[in-house]
């Protein structure tokens, strides 16, 4: 039998719990979960692509018993999935909103190549109003984002952020 692959993308600027959630769980759907970590010309990351491929990556060290691979792409998601051989693209869902917007992207990626599924996971009830927008400002302005980003992460953010308010 095929390995099933499935491809979690996201700028993951930085990392948040909400995200290592739908890691752990989405790792549990597939033989592989490759996490896709890439650019996004309509946002601006506080951390470069080099630095969140790394975070990723460390964070998800520790998550047992799954086959998890990160990798940077700047291609059509649609592409890079079937470069990585993945028969599921994998999208963490936190509200209506988040709802409108994927099923949009799915419809198109499904249009693209219907042979590749979209699979939506509800963020836990937790952790929902996790983003990683809302985090860095935070951040920014001085509140604690313990609560929402791992410890490590939280600490890269901090260094990152105490230059800035020198």
């Amino acid at each position: 039998m095929a390995q099933r692959i499935g491809l979690y993308p996201g700028t993951f600027d930085p990392v948040t719990l909400g995200h290592m959630d739908i890691i752990r769980r989405g790792a549990k759907l597939v033989d592989r979960l490759v996490i896709g970590v890439t650019t996004n010309p309509s946002k601006s990351p506080m951390f470069t692509l080099d630095e969140r491929l790394a975070m990723v990556e460390r964070e998800c060290a520790g998550i047992d018993d799954a086959e998890i691979e990160v990798r940077a792409f700047d291609t059509l998601l649609i592409d890079y999935a079937r470069q990585v051989g993945a028969s599921i693209i994998l999208r963490g869902l936190r509200a209506v909103a988040d709802f409108e917007y994927e099923y949009q992207m799915a419809g198109m990626n499904q249009y693209l190549d219907s042979s590749i599924e979209t699979v939506f996971l509800m963020a836990d009830v937790s952790l929902q109003p996790i983003a990683s927008r809302l985090v860095k400002e935070i951040a920014q302005l001085g509140g604690d984002i313990s609560k929402f980003v791992p410890p490590q992460v939280r600490e890269d953010m901090l260094a990152r952020i105490a230059p800035k308010s020198v």
